[in-house]
Parts: C-alpha cells; sequence; structure tokens
C-alpha cells in the first residue's frame, strides 16, 4: 500500500525523529500527546496533533484503542510505534492490520513469535542459532526453577518470558536465594507486561552485549548492517553505544551477521530490527533475543553505513524492495552516541525532574543530536529519564572519541542535573579507550573511579559561547576548583561576551 499519512504512536526524541524522516519523504505526520507533552516539539512539529489523555503512560500512550481512533479520524493510513511503549505489543499491532492500516514495523505474528523469550529459543535453536543453555519452558513455579538451577549450576539468570528493558530479571548465585528471586521476577515481570511467566538461563559473568541491525522486506530479502555494542549498560540499561564494536573482527561479524540472518527469516521477519547476542572473550556468542522495533541505537548504524533506518522502514511498510544487497552494506569509519539522562549518577543514578532552563546542542564536523528539549520543558517522573543522544562518527574510534569528548563539553542543559559529568570521565578512561569493556564494565567503574571529582560544565553561565565554554571547563578540570574566581560583572569591568572574553584569556595564562 501507498503510504501518505502517519500517526506517530509515541512521544519525545524519536517521534521527532519520525516526523523529520516523513517530512523529508513529503509525508503528512500525525503527533499524539499526553496532557504533560502538550507543549512538545514532536507535536509543534507534526502536521496535526490530538491528545490522547492525562500524563500516565497507562492512560494515554499504552492506549492502543485511543491510538487507533485517533488515527482512523485523523485519515492515516498507516501507524509508526517507535520504540518502548506499545512499540512490541503484538495485540495492538494486529488490532492496526485488523483496521486496515499498516504497522511500521513486523506483522503481528513475527512480534509474537520474537516476543515470546521461550518461543523464541525453541526457534533459533531449530534455526541452527546458537542458545544458551536453560529451561525449554516457563517454570510452574519456583521449586522447579530451583530444579533446573541446580542441574544446570550456578550463575543463573530468571527471567520473564514477555518483555524487556532489565524488568522481570533476577541473577541467582546460589540455589538457596531462587525462591525469593523468583517471586521478585514474577511479580515484576506480572506488573509490567501482565505476564508473571519466568523461565531459567545460564547467567554468562561478563560478557559483551552485542546487537546485530537486520532489515527485511516484503519480498524475502533479508540483510544485516553489522553490529552495535552496547557493552556499557547498568541494570540492563544501555548509556553508550558505538559502531562497530572494537572486538569484533570481519570473520565473526560475519558469522553473527549470518545468524542474524538466519533468525529474521526463522520468524519470517519484515522491517527493521535487531538480534541481541551475548559474546565472550574466545568469540563464542548466543541469541539473547530479537528486538522487533527500532532501537534507541540506530544512529551508530545510520552514520556508518549512510543510511536512514527510519525511512526504510516507512518504504518497506509500503511494500518497496531493498535497495541494496549485502554485498553493497560495508561499514566506513567509527559512530559512538551516549545517552543523555535525567538522572544523578553520583546518587545512584536518582532520576531528576526540574524545569529546563537553559540547552545548548553541539555543532560542528561529524557531530549529530537526537533530542527533544527547549527551554521552559518540565522534565517529570513519568517517562522515560532518556533526554536526547548525542551522536558522533569519526574516521577513527580514536576521532569519535575525541570528537564525542568536544561535544559533550559544548552541550548545555541548565536546569536539570543529567549523566554528563559521568560521561565525559568515562570517555577518559583507559579500559574505555582500549576497547576493554563488558556488562560488568560501568559498574565497577562508577564504583572505583574518582568521576564525581570532575566539574559539571552546566556550572557556568548558561549563554557562554561553546569555545568559552571549552576553555573554562578544561581550566576547572585541571585545577579541581571554580571555573573563574571572579563572576560576570566583575571579571573585566565590562558585561556580557567581551568580559568572558578577557577572564578566559586570563585563565589560559595562568
Amino acid at each position: 500500500m501507498a503510504i501518505q499519512k502517519v500517526l506517530i504512536a509515541n512521544r519525545g526524541e524519536i517521534a521527532l525523529r519520525i516526523v523529520r524522516a516523513l517530512r523529508d519523504m513529503d509525508l503528512r505526520s500525525v503527533a499524539v500527546y499526553s496532557d504533560a507533552d502538550r507543549h512538545e516539539l514532536h507535536v509543534r512539529g507534526a502536521d496535526e496533533a490530538y491528545r490522547l489523555g492525562p500524563p500516565p503512560p497507562g492512560e494515554s500512550y499504552l492506549r492502543g484503542d485511543r491510538i487507533l481512533e485517533i488515527a482512523q479520524a485523523a485519515g492515516c493510513d498507516s501507524i509508526h510505534p517507535g520504540y518502548g511503549f506499545l512499540s512490541e505489543n503484538a495485540e495492538f499491532a494486529r488490532s492496526v492490520e485488523a483496521a486496515g492500516l499498516a504497522f511500521i514495523g513486523p506483522t503481528a505474528g513475527s512480534i509474537a513469535r520474537a516476543g515470546d523469550k521461550i518461543v523464541a529459543r525453541t526457534t533459533m535453536k531449530t534455526a541452527g542459532v546458537p542458545v544458551l543453555p536453560g529451561s525449554d519452558g516457563p517454570a510452574a513455579d519456583a521449586r522447579e526453577a530451583r530444579a533446573v538451577a541446580d542441574a544446570m549450576g550456578y550463575p543463573i539468570m530468571l527471567k520473564a518470558v514477555g518483555g524487556g528493558g532489565g524488568k522481570g530479571i533476577r541473577i541467582v548465585e546460589e540455589s538457596g536465594d531462587v525462591e525469593a528471586a523468583f517471586t521478585r521476577a514474577a511479580s515484576e515481570a506480572d506488573s509490567a507486561f501482565g505476564n508473571g511467566s519466568i523461565y531459567v538461563e545460564k547467567f554468562l559473568q561478563a560478557p559483551r552485549h552485542i546487537e546485530i541491525q537486520i532489515l527485511a522486506d516484503q519480498h524475502g530479502h533479508v540483510v544485516h548492517l553489522g553490529e552495535r555494542e552496547c557493552s556499557i549498560q547498568r541494570r540492563h540499561q544501555k548509556l553508550l553505544e558505538e559502531a562497530p564494536s572494537p572486538f569484533v573482527t570481519p570473520e565473526l561479524r560475519g558469522r553473527m551477521g549470518d545468524a542474524a540472518v538466519a533468525a529474521a527469516r526463522a520468524v519470517d521477519y519484515r522491517n527493521a530490527g535487531t538480534v541481541e547476542v551475548l559474546v565472550e572473550e574466545s568469540g563464542a556468542f548466543y541469541f539473547l533475543e530479537v528486538n522487533t522495533r527500532i532501537q534507541v541505537e540506530h544512529p551508530v548504524t545510520e552514520m556508518v553505513y549512510g543510511v536512514d533506518l527510519v525511512r526504510l522502514q516507512i518504504e518497506i511498510a509500503g511494500g518497496a524492495a531493498l535497495p541494496f544487497k549485502q554485498t553493497d552494506l560495508v561499514p566506513n569509519g567509527h559512530a559512538i552516541e551516549v545517552r543523555l539522562t535525567a538522572e544523578d549518577p553520583a546518587a545512584g543514578f536518582l532520576p531528576e525532574t526540574g524545569r529546563v532552563e537553559a540547552v545548548r546542542f553541539p555543532e560542528g564536523p561529524g557531530v549529530r543530536v537526537d533530542a527533544s528539549l527547549f527551554p521552559g520543558q518540565e522534565i517529570t517522573l513519568f517517562y522515560d529519564p532518556m533526554v536526547g543522544k548525542i551522536i558522533v562518527h569519526g574516521a577513527t574510534r580514536s576521532e569519535a572519541v575525541a570528537r564525542l569528548k568536544r561535544a559533550l563539553i559544548e552541550m548545555r542543559l541548565v536546569g536539570v542535573r543529567t549523566c554528563a559529568p559521568l560521561l565525559r570521565a568515562l570517555l577518559d578512561d583507559s579500559r574505555f579507550l582500549a576497547g576493554d569493556t563488558n556488562t560488568a564494565y560501568l559498574e565497577e567503574f562508577v564504583a572505583s573511579s574518582d568521576w564525581q571529582t570532575i566539574r559539571d560544565v552546566n556550572d557556568l553561565p548558561a549563554d557562554l559561547p561553546p569555545v568559552l565554554t571549552a576553555v573554562l571547563y578544561a581550566h576547572a578540570q585541571k585545577g579541581g576548583g571554580r571555573a573563574v574566581a571572579i563572576d560576570r560583572g566583575e571579571s573585566t569591568g565590562g558585561t556580557g561576551g567581551t568580559g568572558w572574553v578577557q577572564a578566559a584569556r586570563a585563565e589560559r595564562l595562568r
């Protein structure tokens, strides 16, 4: 079917990202919003916008019936779910299909097959994709889970059959801890996904977490676009991603890519998705799950392969064939993405709320920002704490790292504390620079490093030009004290930019 008008069933930066792709394609966009998001940029940027309901997701962005009602009333021919919310909900996709609209993603059947972890494990085994040792079905109760774990050996992981995002997961080191962990995991899974079923899987102590981007059209063509290194995470929430992985060799990339394509074919996949794997230092890898949606970190693949994944999603949903073959897809350079979250890492990553007083994005060669931030915006606890993403591209990994350091210094967000100081410190860590990371790395770094002594660039005045921010920030890191010893009005007897220029020059001379 020819797609002309798309309802975006999401919010924030991914909704704005989809609006931009539609505008590039000269297609019409329809936004939806909760009361908390009435003034968001995706609402202002879309051709039309409609209210969903109150701020809680259960009363707004998770109201599939209301979203479909709006789509039909607005004359939309398709719905793009973004990521999160209803993006991997097979019933929602099925209702969209039943209403005669295109779901810009895989079919409801594919979502169901991939979303059920037990079905997915069995399917991957049959397709010859390596899987971790584990139970062949959900455990009937804690006693059965313990019996499976005892036979397999510890540590093990108790995992929710449905859902993702780190919910409904518990790591168990000893047999005596299984029952309590099973109860907590089942309760969390039932609350988050409406399904408390739990299965047992062998836990790898500190593997790499790598995902392979796949694309499949409606004509039987399936390709992969290399891998993304996603090991830097805490509690299964990623903080930094890069492509290609500094660990993966061309030979390993080929093996993982072939396995990802086989996995996609095994579930009759359509559109964009990812196959996630855990990789040991030996190069052995094991299937983890299929994500049946666009990923937060898709920009690093776009920058390395020179594609627009969201545009391709829309074109595939409209019936177009993939415009390239596997042999056409060759990585170029290196890209890194960091997630800017409204959290305080020094306080155990507690979520931050408040009003954005000022914001300035980094610019320059090889820098991209996907964000929906603006002065006056209220950051609330209703939604995910990620407020934006900074993505950089360089000819080499070292060039990309240097570019990201510069971008993080230029990035200014005043009014709400973020994880930016931690990100800047991480980029100077010897293990990160060597590409020696795994899923345990970030927790170890946060616990052992002195990154909390790093000055926050947002302590500087909000309206400084980027070059002066960089100079004053660098001085503050060297001295460990205030960025400047005198305030704006007294710095040179003048006001505005001139005073700060002279203050910066004076600091550089010290």
